[in-house]
């Protein structure tokens, strides 16, 4: 069959599904559209015609695909997350769990996301208002949740660009600490030059989210860049970000491989990479674990954004999303076990590096205690005796001696920005040639974060575009105005308090409300859109038939997998409801310090955001109180299929009754095709029974 589909249709409305046909009568291949007063479109189902849409922005190729989507879903958290998740939740034995919930969460959840874009040539709002109309709500939900995460992402990105600039020196600006009045600054002296780089120097940390003061003009020229570069990436969609992918997708592996050759070879490697992948089976018997693998595999996707549906939008139809989501799925594993590696290689040089600092500055205070007399150069003093003399020693703390434990070191654990910006940065310190590495590990981080933002804000734009009334403003324009409102709002990050709103918005806006979309998108797509007919659109496809496991986890496994953790994380929120690490410059320390009232409610109202518009669509459109939805009776229903041997002109045929529609398409009293197609609505005594069909024949 050959579709042919004019520009006005494009632009006018959106196309549906041929209805099957019966009888003999395959020829016929009726699409239908539904067109609403004012030129207002709501579309079900999706067909051929859609799938050959010239207006749909589209891949220049393969890998251009393949590695945007590789550089959206691995992100910072296969860096600074895995390998502390590895270390906590028992070592090597943590790789059990999570590569079950891969294969039964994340895999299958993957496949429904790119599949269902992919099949219908949408948006995420397009997409479920395509499935059904009450489920629009899905579609501005992911759109609100992507842009509260986006505000708090790109100010990552903010404080590597500073780090990145600062890296341009020789010391290091963090490798020692200042001196004022020929004494070291207290607060320095209490912390480390690292920890007071990131807090002091770098953000101007308050002692309170509540007394966060002016914005730092050093992290607002900052944000202003981040922005200004991700709006240049994203200016014209995948025609723009697309040719970007190539350097932030390959540029992290190559930095990894130079930080894994050089960091098998320091000194302390080998312990740092025992102690993480030193397998703890016992550590398989506390749910934690498994909830904690099913929460990271569910992040490390980018699931619910509404990306993974825009990436699968602009690919062909016949595309092998099945392949796709296999190879990245597994590149994905591998890139947080081998970072993990890098890290624990360095972190164990840390350690090592730290220790003998430690024995050396003890050896010294029992030195002037008068414990090695005869003794001139310390680094002669062999661990023998010097172990002997530390255990005749009862009281230690009066000594002011210290305890030196690599175990300890290598404990002292840490995650997200204190990992990156504290702990490794002391490592690389360490490193003969510091700046070298320190200027490569910052751009990785770059790499790493902007190729992430670019799928986070493709996500959310993909969902703006395909907004009727924004059809006709360029592409530039809209995002130029996203741009421009997330830095204003991102100047909250800015303050003093810039970190503990972050932690916030990363623990509320960025939890519950994914969790929720991800739970109704498995929903939507398997139990009103149909297991049966996905695996068909699949099939058709891919020429692949999803078979036994992916049947099993799309209808029972995923969902209930979602389900335990949206449960888990609302329980685990009203338990413990979280904290943010306060700095207090006293003490040269950070503080674990409950958030105020007031901003719980702003933390509760990002939540309810991210939510609520589930069921407000659903209400308002079921019971029909939004007067720009379709009216079903003033709307045409045409057909623009056409057989090859069929001579094109056009008829209008009226029909009075269901029956004589359901007769001429094709379909019986068994057939709930036309249902499915328009739902309720034409079931409805005040909308009318007339129908009429636009038909070439």
């Amino acid at each position: 069959m050959t579709t042919n589909k004019s520009p006005e249709m494009t632009k006018n409305g959106h196309e549906l599904a041929p209805l099957n046909s019966k009888g003999g009568r395959e020829g016929k291949g009726v699409t239908i559209v539904l067109q609403g007063p004012r030129g207002s479109i709501i579309s079900r189902g999706s067909g051929a015609a859609a799938d050959q849409d010239p207006d749909r922005a589209a891949w220049s190729g393969k890998m251009q695909f393949f590695l945007s989507i590789i550089g959206y879903s691995v992100g910072l958290g296969n860096i600074w997350r895995f390998p502390y998740l590895c270390q906590q939740n028992g070592g090597g034995a943590f790789l059990i769990p999570f590569a079950i919930m891969l294969i039964f969460e994340g895999i299958p959840l993957f496949l429904i996301e790119l599949g269902i874009g992919q099949k219908m040539r949408l948006g995420s709002l397009g997409v479920w208002n395509t499935i059904h109309p009450w489920l629009g709500g899905i579609g501005i939900s992911s759109c609100l949740v992507t842009f509260f995460v986006a505000l708090y992402y790109n100010v990552i990105i903010t404080w590597c660009f500073y780090y990145f600039f600062n890296s341009f020196q020789y010391p290091l600006p963090w490798q020692n600490c200042p001196i004022e009045n020929g004494t070291i600054v207290e607060e320095c002296d209490l912390s480390s030059a690292t920890a007071y780089f990131w807090y002091r120097t770098t953000l101007d940390s308050s002692s309170s989210i509540e007394s966060g003061g002016y914005p730092r003009w050093w992290i607002v020229l900052c944000l202003l860049l981040s922005w200004i570069v991700v709006f240049f990436i994203v200016m014209k969609g995948i025609q723009s970000s697309g040719k970007v992918v190539y350097f932030t997708s390959m540029f992290p592996y190559i930095v990894l491989t130079i930080f894994f050759i050089r960091g098998i070879t320091l000194e302390g490697a080998s312990a740092g990479l025992a102690h993480m992948y030193t397998p703890k089976v016992e550590k398989l018997l506390d749910p934690k674990v498994w909830l904690d693998a099913a929460t990271q595999v569910f992040y490390s996707f980018g699931l619910a954004f509404g990306s993974l549906i825009a990436f699968g939008s602009y690919n062909t139809p016949k595309n092998n999303c099945v392949r796709d989501v296999i190879l990245v799925s597994i590149c994905n594993a591998i890139t947080a076990i081998y970072a993990s590696v890098v890290i624990f290689a360095i972190l164990g040089f840390k350690a090592v590096s730290n220790v003998n600092k430690c024995v050396l500055d003890n050896k010294m205070i029992l030195h002037k205690a008068g414990y090695f007399p005869n003794v001139t150069d310390l680094t002669t003093i062999n661990d023998d005796l010097y172990n002997s003399v530390m255990s005749s020693i009862q009281n230690k703390t009066a000594s002011k001696l210290r305890e030196c434990s690599l175990a300890k070191e290598l404990d002292a654990a840490a995650e997200g920005t204190g990992l990156a910006f504290i702990v490794f940065t002391q490592a690389i310190v360490e490193l003969p040639g510091g700046p070298f590495w320190a200027v490569i590990f910052f751009m990785m981080l770059l790499s790493l974060g902007i190729g992430s933002q670019i799928g986070i804000l493709e996500g959310m734009l993909c969902t703006v575009f395909d907004i009727e009334i924004f059809k006709r403003i360029r592409k530039e324009y809209i995002t130029a105005c996203v741009c421009v409102i997330c830095f204003f709002v991102g100047l909250i990050f800015t303050t003093g308090a810039g970190e503990y709103w972050l932690k916030l918005f990363d623990s509320f806006a960025g939890t519950i409300g994914l969790v929720v979309v991800a739970l109704m998108e498995m929903i939507a797509v398997i139990f009103i859109y149909g297991h049966e007919k996905f695996t068909k659109d699949i099939q058709d496809m891919t020429g692949i038939k999803p078979g036994p496991y992916w049947q099993f986890c799309w209808r029972f496994l995923a969902p209930a997998i979602m389900g335990i953790i949206l449960i888990s994380s609302v329980i685990s929120m009203v338990r413990d409801p979280p904290k943010y690490d306060a700095w207090i410059a006293e003490m040269g320390n950070t503080s674990k310090t409950p958030y105020p009232g007031w901003v719980l409610c702003i933390a509760i109202s990002m939540v309810l955001a991210g939510v609520l518009p589930i069921p407000i669509v659903f209400l308002l459109r079921r019971y029909q109180c939004l007067k720009m939805d379709i009216n079903i009776h003033e709307g045409s229903i045409r057909r623009i299929d056409t057989t090859v041997s069929t001579k094109e002109m056009i008829t209008d045929v009226d029909f009075d009754n269901d029956e004589d529609l359901h007769n001429e398409l094709g379909l019986y009293d068994d057939d709930s095709d036309f249902e499915d197609y328009f739902g309720p609505q034409l079931n409805n005594p005040q909308v009318g029974s007339s129908y009429t069909i636009r038909m070439n024949v």
